[in-house]
């Protein structure tokens, strides 16, 4: 097969298989734009409120939809009473405000309003400390939804006010679509948090064609009514899939035994759940979701924002079972058991930022936080507690989506998430591909050949290798053009052995040549400049490739295979406030980080 349809068959697949109809539907690229049947990477914002977010409002948060797709086009704008903009304006975005209490936002935020003079109204907008803020939402939402009463505040103008509000950010996303240049995509984030257990799902649409109000946690707060709510909406000819996050904050919810009900796992469920959520959320700004130090002692690079603190609020301790590794392993089993892998995840990153600012994700330019007046200055970084959350110096700027697409329209952006094509990076925008396959070259002289290799040969991130030899693994990153060089890349592999769950890490190419040959990799000793924050610009490689080939194949074994890759050390966040403002963070908080980049992963599908 000629290596430039195979992308596009691989997407027409998926279409039929969940139902979107056939190779046409997703093949319309507008007018003028061109297409790379290769793919580019494409970055983006895949998880951010504004002030329509109610949660957002309360913490001091103005700006609205229109305002953050600006910013994410690299406008400057003014951040809770300080003009702010992103170092490099973003490929696409989407805006995703809290279903819940949108209809309450639209009163509070739209002089003339129904509901806009209404005292409480007045009592939300004109707080000026956070404490009154959170004194208000605590007594009109917080305590009546936590007591089984109506939670809906006295200014709320009921469903039309819903209506109004998500027509709002539906004019931003389409006013700011610019094919070929800037995608904007339909989405908003169903909330839903039982026992204090993290279950949200950010829900995308592919077109214009989306519902005249979203389904919020309001209306059904088990994953099942939503799933059950998207499928009448694909009935309808709607194109939509949902995105699970935080799994660190789940409680053992999220890569589930039962079903929110208690009831038995059932192969309709997992059927289900596999057609519903293609990707998980990798990391945010409340942590990074892949493993923990506590349960993966010998991943060397575990220790990475691992947002601790959350374990002290809301009883939500750390599990084995809130982690994504473990989540991918868990969906191995039940594909044993059941037939269906309802955990067969891509990934991608967002921030979750409550301040409007899409993608604020550079360590050096976190000078207005995430969340409003809780973290709006270096002191309040250093000393305050996100309310129920954690602390605000386990907090980090959030992570990125990178999408492979054939071009940078909507059409094109959602079918390469639908198609698990997708990369998540903890900040920087550094790229990562990878390809199962056989009959790769040794080595390759260009990038293009390497590419179109991997298709021709191959199968992408995101893919399922069938032969019955064990795979060829294509693995190419390159570095952020701003960014220090690279370190190394990872293969992290997950499989099912006599019922038990493992998985392990293999260095597969390494910068200098330091990988020896038992599989390790000699330290690269490269600091940061604890004084400047600067990194070192001397070591590492700034691309890596290598081909590796499984040593512990089983042809018969389900398994897993994604890519990790690592940068030189970097300054965190709170190094560059100490630095700047002078002011301490606790000696637990790091100083420097090791970046990274995660790619979907290739399962291997026994024949």
């Amino acid at each position: 097969m000629h290596s430039s349809s195979l992308p596009a068959l691989y997407c027409a697949t998926l279409f039929a298989v969940l139902g979107f109809g056939s190779h046409a539907a997703f093949a319309e690229t507008p007018a003028g734009v061109k297409q790379n049947p290769l793919k580019d990477a494409y970055f983006g914002e895949t998880h951010v409120h504004t002030g329509v977010s109610m949660d957002a409002f309360i913490a001091g948060t103005r700006l609205t939809p229109d305002d953050a797709y600006r910013f994410a086009r690299g406008e400057e704008m003014k951040v809770n009473g300080s003009m702010h903009k992103i170092q490099r304006p973003l490929d696409f975005c989407a805006v995703t405000d809290h279903a819940e209490f949108i209809g309450e936002a639209y009163s509070l935020m739209n002089p003339g309003a129904p509901g806009y003079d209404d005292p409480v109204a007045k009592q939300f907008r004109e707080a000026t400390d956070l404490k009154t803020a959170l004194g208000l939402y605590a007594k009109y939402v917080l305590t009546p939804l936590a007591t089984g009463k109506d939670p809906h505040p006295p200014f709320f103008q009921g469903v039309e006010a819903i209506k109004s509000s998500w027509k709002k950010n539906i004019e931003a996303t389409e006013k700011h679509y610019q094919p070929g240049k800037f995608t904007t995509i339909h989405a908003y984030e169903w909330t839903s948090a039982p026992g204090g257990g993290n279950l949200h799902r950010n829900v995308f649409f592919r077109d214009s064609n989306v519902p005249d109000m979203p389904f919020s946690a309001n209306d059904g707060p088990d994953p099942e009514q939503l799933w059950k709510w998207m499928q009448a909406q694909r009935d309808e000819g709607k194109k939509v899939f949902a995105v699970p996050h935080n799994s660190n904050e789940s409680k053992g919810l999220l890569f589930t035994e039962t079903t929110l009900a208690g009831k038995p796992i059932t192969k309709n469920y997992v059927e289900t759940r596999a057609s519903m959520e293609p990707l998980i959320e990798m990391m945010q700004i409340k942590g990074n979701s892949e493993v923990v130090p506590n349960f993966w002692p010998n991943d060397e690079f575990a220790n990475f924002e691992n947002a601790v603190t959350l374990q002290d609020y809301n009883d939500r301790k750390f599990k084995k079972e809130n982690f994504v590794r473990y989540g991918l392993t868990r969906g191995l089993k039940y594909k044993q058991d059941l037939g269906t892998n309802p955990f067969k995840y891509g990934f991608v990153g967002g921030t979750d930022s409550h301040n409007g600012t899409p993608s604020n994700v550079a360590e050096d330019n976190y000078s207005v936080g995430s969340h409003g007046l809780a973290d709006r200055t270096a002191e309040d970084r250093a000393n305050n507690v996100l309310e129920g959350e954690m602390l605000v110096a386990d907090l980090n700027p959030g992570a990125i989506a990178g999408v492979w697409a054939t071009s940078n329209t909507r059409g094109a952006i959602w079918d390469g998430m639908l198609a698990k094509e997708t990369f998540a990076t903890s900040g920087p925008r550094m790229k990562v591909r990878a390809f199962a396959g056989q009959g790769f070259a040794p080595s390759y002289n260009s990038y293009e050949k390497l590419v179109k290799d991997g298709y021709a040969k191959g199968v992408p991130m995101g893919g399922d290798y069938t032969g019955d030899k064990a795979p060829q693994i294509l693995v190419w990153a390159v570095k952020d053009p701003i960014g220090p060089n690279l370190d190394r890349i990872q293969i992290i592999k997950g499989w099912v052995e006599d019922g038990e769950m493992k998985d392990t890490i293999y260095n597969v190419v390494a910068s200098g040549e330091r990988l020896q040959n038992d599989g390790s990799v000699t330290p690269i000793d490269a600091p940061i400049n604890l004084k400047t924050g600067q990194f070192n610009t001397q070591k590492g490689s700034p691309e890596l490739m290598g081909i590796w080939t499984d040593p512990d194949y089983d042809p018969k074994q389900h398994a897993y295979y994604y890519v990790r890759v690592l940068q030189l050390p970097t300054a965190r966040w709170s190094l560059y406030d100490e630095i700047r403002k002078g002011v301490k963070f606790p000696e637990r908080v790091q100083k420097q980080i090791v970046e990274r980049a995660w790619g979907s992963p290739i399962w291997h599908e026994p024949k």
